[in-house]
């Protein structure tokens, strides 16, 4: 536990006397461990706990990319904001097992089947620039992978990680390969490359009785858990991933192959020296950190501050070093949780503007008999306090005052989202933020103390704190915000034969009397808007107000997104031009992330026709097909359980299942029945993917004739389409589909399609990924009595919040079918 590798917008975790006699055994092992794969949640949460707390070894998990690209069973946030809310579980995880979080700038653009893909698409040289990065910056004795190099993974991500992991374990080392980094990192070349094999319950099994072995699963007294426990923990922090897992307890082995360095059969670390023999001139830090271990009392754990200071002024006094650095920073933590002592730096409010005044208050106590002056007290540079004063046992000390945030801060979007960026990795232009899981702090505080001979500065990020009736304290980040933000209402706007819109715009202020006026600037020719601008008066910070523009579409229309335009609100207040919105991701088991994007939609002309009027809507994991179907006119609503059974559902054109709610929602059984007699009775039943494995399994039949759910799927979204079944109902009505509806898909054609089927369905299409057979499983048929029922995989959750105009078209023929 490090604490002063701050955890951002959390309150400072407190560290029992168990936690410090944890830490003081870290502090006497001297090694690393770099563990690495594709996406969050592909870690081995067990191992990663077991290295970081049983071996006490500086242990980190490299994940590829962000897992933007992956599935989201608690909301209906997709691609960017998908990977934020998984960066944020990583580092839940991380805080439970007492790992460290890396990433490379790996875009994950979504299942891909093979590395040479994968490398095409992410960019092989820049990806394995950064994992070259972190292991000169970590220095890692050991590197362990995942997956194989051999496919076994299934993924081409995992394979391509394991790859990238085999050639970094080389190119770390040698100094002829990104030598633009030296600048700032020496080369490392980590002692041995090993493989963590696996049965994951299914084929293939890759472990062998032959391969080095370790029992991961013993218990740790001071962590009062067993590893298969703390590692489950860890695990289901991965909450949009479904991958909540129960507690494990008992022996538990790990398999290890080698692929590279230095080999042993009986230890992964062998011929590793991991005391203080391998740090230059450390005789005496290494003496006295062992006798503070030695005598440490968890009743009294003050008495341990005489050694540890001394330890601390040694090692302060030693040749600059890797070693020196990281246990510089441990020690530190340890001294202050020896000496009882707490600090936080709390702001006024949660948002700041550049250039605005922000009110903080500092806060510190002491908890022990230690005796402690509180020297000075350093606002983010820019303002110091001095105190020089002596902080008594058990009082706290506060003391609120105000500084200027720079002008030139910037505004709190992650670093990786504040450029463009293409399908297969990020931009980021600082060499030294490449890694990082997330923004350093925008603002902090550093409290300078002294003790005798014994001076030390703790910092601290600024963090907002409130009282929830319910919940109690809570906290979040600091936010660095525009003077006014413009949120457009959707991202997308679909114009309909051509409809005229009205577009919202919701302006929000974060000052005191923001004035001025917003217009919405289009990029295409012959569309037009009204009023040019509108003026706006917002008194208080935090006020807000909707303003409407009226824009009509040229006399033209498409079947592609060549013709969409953009929309851009821009504000202008006193005589300065911002366009950027806000999002806000907020769920209960990670802080509150926050960015600006640019305030822009897309306008996009489409040619539709459309039968019906109101559809029925049965949540599943979350999806955005309710308000894309409004933007095209349709009356959408959300099905209770009470309008399931009770009432007549023959009021609705169609009904639409949303994405895996037969493996989410476990009432689904119990509406089968009157679902299919909906359809007997004229209705049309549209059912989007769902899984059948061993995470998600299916409890009940979806619809009125027997087929089964595979894992395949096409991933590469311009794979052919090719019509199967060229005058089925379904290609020519209202709309005649052809080839160019499938041009704009994004991502992929479709998941999770039918393998088998009652002959009773009939298939529209085959598509298949490159040297693939083809798959006639994307969507299925049947006539049921008066209606008609459908299973999709096609991945209309994604193309429709896309505005892919096809997508709307073939989506609008399921769910007219027969009409």
């Amino acid at each position: 536990m490090i604490l002063s590798s701050y955890i951002i917008g959390q309150p400072q975790k407190t560290m029992s006397a168990a936690d410090i006699e944890l830490a003081l055994k870290k502090l006497n092992t001297v090694g690393s461990v770099l563990y690495i794969a594709a996406h969050p949640d592909d870690e081995n949460t067990r191992l990663l706990g077991y290295l970081a707390n049983e071996k006490c070894l500086r242990t980190a998990y490299l994940s590829m990319n962000r897992g933007d690209g992956g599935q989201n069973l608690i909301g209906a946030e997709q691609g960017e904001l998908m990977g934020l809310i998984r960066t944020q579980e990583l580092l839940a995880a991380r805080r439970v097992d007492g790992a460290e979080q890396f990433f490379t700038r790996a875009n994950d653009f979504g299942y891909s089947k093979g590395p040479d893909e994968t490398m095409r698409i992410w960019g092989h040289d820049s990806i394995l620039a950064d994992v070259v990065w972190i292991i000169r910056l970590f220095k890692p004795d050991v590197i362990i992978t995942r997956f194989p190099t051999t496919g076994e993974g299934g993924h081409g991500h995992h394979t391509a990680s394991a790859i990238l992991a085999g050639e970094a374990f080389t190119a770390a080392a040698d100094p002829t390969k990104f030598k633009e980094q030296l600048k700032y990192v020496d080369v490392w070349q980590a002692k041995s490359l090993y493989w963590n094999t696996f049965n994951f319950g299914g084929a293939p099994n890759t472990i062998d009785t032959n391969q080095l072995k370790v029992d991961v699963g013993v218990y740790n007294p001071l962590l009062g858990k067993g590893y298969g426990e703390l590692a489950a923990e860890s695990r289901s922090m991965h909450k949009s991933q479904g991958f909540g897992v129960p507690k494990q307890r008992g022996k538990s082995l790990e398999y290890f192959k080698f692929i590279n360095g230095d080999s042993s059969a009986t230890n992964l670390f062998a011929g590793i020296d991991q005391t203080w023999k391998r740090v230059e001139g450390s005789d005496k830090v290494a003496s006295l950190l062992d006798q503070a271990y030695k005598e440490f009392s968890m009743e009294k754990p003050e008495k341990s501050l005489p050694v540890l200071t001394k330890a601390y002024n040694v090692l302060k006094g030693m040749k600059e070093s890797y070693w020196k650095t990281q246990k510089m920073k441990e020690l530190t933590d340890v001294i202050l949780a020896c000496k009882g002592i707490w600090v936080e730096a709390d702001a006024s409010d949660f948002s700041v503007v550049p250039g605005q005044q922000l009110k903080i208050t500092a806060n510190i106590i002491n908890r022990s008999d230690a005796q402690f002056k509180l020297e000075k007290i350093n606002y983010g540079g820019e303002k110091s306090l001095n105190i020089d004063s002596a902080m008594t046992k058990n009082h706290l000390f506060s003391i609120t005052d105000s500084f200027n945030i720079s002008a030139k801060t910037n505004y709190s979007t992650p670093y990786w989202l504040e450029r463009k960026h293409g399908i297969g990795m990020y931009s980021v232009s600082d060499q030294n933020l490449i890694g990082k899981p997330e923004n350093p702090a925008p603002e902090t505080v550093t409290f300078k103390i002294s003790d005798g001979d014994l001076k030390l500065e703790i910092t601290r990020p600024v963090i907002y704190k409130w009282t929830d009736p319910v919940d109690g304290e809570k906290c979040r980040p600091l936010e660095v915000c525009p003077a006014v933000t413009s949120n457009i209402e959707s991202i997308n706007y679909m114009f309909t034969n051509n409809q005229s819109k009205q577009i919202k715009v919701t302006l929000k202020s974060n000052i005191i009397d923001a004035n001025g006026t917003i217009k919405l600037n289009l990029s295409g020719k012959d569309w037009k808007v009204e009023p040019a601008s509108i003026p706006f008066n917002l008194k208080k910070k935090g006020d807000e107000t909707t303003v409407i523009f009226n824009v009509k579409a040229p006399v033209f229309f498409t079947t592609t997104l060549d013709d969409a335009i953009t929309a851009k609100a821009v504000v202008d207040i006193n005589n300065t031009e911002i366009s950027k919105g806000v999002i806000r991701v907020n769920y209960p088991h990670i802080p509150i992330q926050t960015l600006f994007p640019d305030a822009e939609a897309k306008l996009i002309p489409i040619y539709i026709e459309k039968k019906g009027k109101t559809i029925g809507y049965i949540p599943g994991a979350g999806d955005e097909i309710p308000q894309c179907l409004k933007q095209i006119g349709y009356d959408v609503v959300t099905l209770t359980e009470d309008m399931i059974l009770n009432q007549p559902l023959s009021n609705y054109d169609a009904i639409v299942v949303g994405i895996r709610a037969f493996n989410t929602n476990d009432r689904m059984p119990f509406y089968h029945k009157t679902l299919m007699d909906y359809i007997s009775n004229g209705g049309n039943l549209v059912v989007q993917y769902n899984t059948n494995n061993n995470l998600a399994s299916l409890k009940s039949d979806i619809g009125p004739y027997p087929f089964k759910i595979s894992r395949d799927r096409v991933t590469v979204e311009e794979a052919p389409m090719t019509f199967d079944n060229q005058n089925h109902i379904l290609l020519n009505s209202p709309n005649k589909i052809s080839q160019k509806d499938f041009d704009g898909w994004i991502q992929e054609r479709g998941l999770y399609f039918a393998n088998e089927w009652d002959p009773q369905y009939e298939t529209i299409f085959s598509c298949n990924d490159p040297n693939e057979k083809p798959s006639k499983g994307s969507t299925l048929v049947a006539k049921y009595g008066k209606g008609y029922f459908i299973y999709t995989g096609l991945s209309f959750f994604r193309e429709l919040p896309a505005g892919v105009p096809g997508a709307y078209r073939l989506f609008v023929n399921m769910i007219c079918i027969g009409k």
